[in-house]
């Protein structure tokens, strides 16, 4: 079993992004060791810090049910984008490995489902 996100616009052939569980929950682990934290110390991912010690635009993404919850917002799509595209260029600097860069094509088209919900004006669905 897994997820996938996309633009809530009816239309199939939108962009989507999927994971597996398992790889959906290293991406985000991967996504706040960027930020500065780990995730797993996290309300929520078995540990007791709360999310108001963070300040990431990111959150919304990282502080979200793996499948269902709150659609994002298009504000919350539209702010995520330029952390995304400066992670991504600071993963092009590590080492290589490939699960990294199975995160950064990942991260890519997460990003281009974003840029469709914003250009589109519509929230992001987790299912």
């Amino acid at each position: 079993m897994g997820l996938t996100l996309f633009p809530e616009d009816g239309d199939l052939s939108s962009p989507d992004v999927s994971w597996s569980c398992t790889g959906f929950s290293a991406f985000r682990k991967r996504l706040a060791q960027a930020e500065g934290f780990s995730l797993p110390e996290m309300w929520g991912f078995g540990g007791n810090r709360p999310w108001s010690d963070i300040s990431t635009t990111l959150e919304p993404l990282l502080d979200h049910p793996d499948a269902g919850g709150d659609n994002l917002s298009t504000a919350d799509c539209a702010a995520m984008l330029p952390r995304l595209q400066a992670i991504i260029g600071e993963w092009l600097e590590e080492p290589d490995e490939p699960l990294l860069q199975q995160h950064i094509q990942n991260a890519r088209q997460l990003m281009a489902v974003l840029r469709f919900c914003v250009d589109e004006s519509v929230e992001l669905v987790f299912l």
